[in-house]
């Protein structure tokens, strides 16, 4: 992915870098060649920066100035998914290739200029971030994970023994560290970043893989971690129940998916090793309110319901403890859609307790350090890329004015401005062609 050339000024805008510290009032981010050179007080910019008067100047009066968004738990081949199966034989992978690449388009659009897949039907994902990262196409910075590790008979094994399919299109599925192992050199293979497992069930699955069930032994997890960690790839898992995921912190995994139900012993393992977290929980919310429309049984709603009582608290114990916790959910849900990504934002918020500034931290700095790329984005700090959003109105008094696009001046993703008001009459000096 190329950076913009030349130079790029955003003045007068209230600033919130993603690092936690207070907001700067009247600050400017002056960027070169794709990269920022400044970021503070407009009355400090400093006249050796050489900025030529004929730089492409944004004025941010009434704006703030933020990181790009980070969407840390990305299904970009989800699409209007009402049951289990319509992940995996709903439609054929040609069309499925091209939704994933409009929902791409959308979460750039939505603010979020890097995102962290959370798995993929086939290998989808590693090919959409070849062509985002080539030019051909729009789209975040992706972190890819492909196709997902699960015990037979677990969660994501929906497909009746008769029919004889199997799940090789979403999931691989394992019956031992052996075929656990085999499962990694697969993804080895594939190129993916991030191996996803399902340590354990879902509210969805109430029968047979609830949200305190099992789906993978500890022998089948620290197989897939040690394999996974001998080829340079990090490990994450789908973990509700509480045994769950201790076997993921004892077994070595890189990140935990949702992190449901803590106990006291669970958050001192993960604080031991700062293991990040993805909650995912405006996903519940949605189940809950807009499950029965969808013909979602009480049972599956009361399950949802004891997820999300049980995640707020996990989550918002775990960031007051010091844990890393970065936001992301579940979208491609008839009932949780692409293009919603922000109100996981504002969810935190108002539902879970965090501050405006905790809340955008976690979808800032945690999800690119999560991704791998905190060098790189995350932060406005001199010598990131200028992955960037100018947001009209004060995004800490408000944070659900990042629910709506029409109030982004600018998107700006290494220096280019890919979306926003700014495009739409293509006058910006820095609008990509």
């Amino acid at each position: 992915m190329d950076t913009a050339p030349g130079w790029l000024v955003i003045r007068d805008g209230k600033l919130v870098d993603g690092t936690g510290k207070g907001a700067v009032d009247r600050a400017t981010v002056v960027v070169r060649e794709g990269k920022i050179v400044f970021a503070g007080s407009s009355a400090a910019v400093p006249a050796s920066l050489g900025v030529p008067a004929d730089a492409c100047t944004i004025d941010a009066n009434a704006c703030t100035i933020m990181p790009g968004l980070v969407e840390a738990h990305f299904h970009p081949t989800y699409f209007n998914v009402a049951a289990l199966e319509d992940l995996d034989v709903k439609y054929p992978v040609e069309y499925v290739t091209l939704l994933a690449a409009a929902n791409a388009k959308l979460a750039l659009e939505c603010g979020y200029t890097a995102a962290r897949s959370g798995g993929s039907l086939f290998n989808i994902d590693f090919w959409l971030k070849k062509a985002i990262e080539s030019g051909v196409m729009p789209g975040p910075r992706l972190a890819t994970s492909g196709r997902e590790i699960c015990g037979a008979a677990g969660l994501m094994d929906w497909n009746p023994e008769f029919r004889k399919i199997g799940m090789e299109g979403l999931v691989l599925l394992v019956n031992g560290p052996d075929e656990a192992r085999a499962a990694v050199r697969k993804l080895v293979k594939d190129g993916v970043e991030w191996v996803k497992t399902y340590p354990t069930g879902d509210a969805a699955a109430p029968d047979a893989n609830d949200h305190h069930t099992l789906c993978m032994t500890f022998e089948e997890m620290a197989a897939v971690v040690r394999t996974a960690h001998n080829h340079g790839l990090k490990v994450t898992g789908h973990c509700r129940a509480t045994e769950g995921i201790k076997n993921a912190v004892r077994a070595g995994y890189d990140a935990v998916e949702h992190g449901t139900f803590l106990d006291d012993e669970a958050v001192e393992m993960m604080l031991a090793r700062k293991v990040p977290m993805v909650p995912a929980l405006y996903f519940e919310k949605m189940s809950i309110e807009r499950g029965p429309e969808y013909g979602m049984s009480q049972k599956v709603i009361d399950g949802h319901q004891e997820t999300l009582d049980g995640g707020k608290a996990s989550a918002l114990r775990y960031m007051r403890a010091g844990g890393p916790v970065a936001l992301g959910g579940d979208y491609g849900f008839a009932w949780n859609p692409h293009g919603d990504y922000a109100k996981e934002i504002s969810f935190f918020v108002n539902d879970v307790g965090f501050t405006p500034m905790e809340a955008l931290v976690s979808a800032t700095r945690i999800g690119a350090e999560i991704m791998g790329r905190q060098s790189e984005i995350g932060t406005v700090e001199v010598g990131k890329l200028a992955d960037l959003l100018v947001v009209h109105g004060d995004v800490l008094a408000d944070v659900s004015l990042l629910e709506d696009r029409g109030h982004f001046e600018a998107v700006i993703q290494g220096g280019w401005i890919r979306s926003g008001r700014l495009t739409r009459p293509a006058a910006s000096c820095l609008a990509m062609p």
